[in-house]
């Protein structure tokens, strides 16, 4: 683990789910008007706005892809706890992104597995298909 908290160009296909926060999440940061910062900016040909530039908190720094253009920077106390913030809020909403994923998905659920069952696949086999409990199954398919 390092102490340093990082800036990484990701992929610019992935932005959802790379590690780190986008610097709009932080809010302004120090480190971002030194001349070294502005200098790998100019040779990055990025902005500060860039949605494949990420900010990554000291702890997290293993999770950046070996191949990605870094940048070690520091960071105040505050703005390291502000990025902190960020990172947790980033998973959370990517977690409820997740499941309303699955609510969606899941939506018709009942439907699906009433179907399945008027096709003659037996409950055990939609269950292990599903990874739902036989009882689940049979339940929501209608079936006793």
């Amino acid at each position: 683990m390092t102490d340093d908290a990082y800036l990484y160009l990701s992929d610019g296909r992935v932005t959802t789910g790379a590690p780190g926060v986008p610097l709009s999440a932080v809010g302004g940061l120090e480190c971002l008007e030194t001349s070294a910062v502005q200098a790998w900016f100019g040779a990055q040909g990025v902005a500060a706005d860039s949605p494949a530039l990420r900010l990554v908190v000291p702890e997290e720094t293993p999770a950046i892809p070996e191949e990605a253009e870094r940048l070690p920077v520091p960071l105040t106390g505050e703005e390291l706890a502000r990025a902190r913030q960020a990172a947790v809020s980033g998973v959370r909403s990517s977690v409820e992104a997740e499941l309303m994923a699955y609510q969606n998905c899941a939506g018709d659920r009942d439907e699906l597995l009433r179907r399945a069952v008027a096709s003659g696949l037996p409950a055990h086999r939609i269950a292990e298909l599903t990874g739902l409990d036989p009882a689940t199954v049979a339940a929501a398919a209608g079936a006793r």
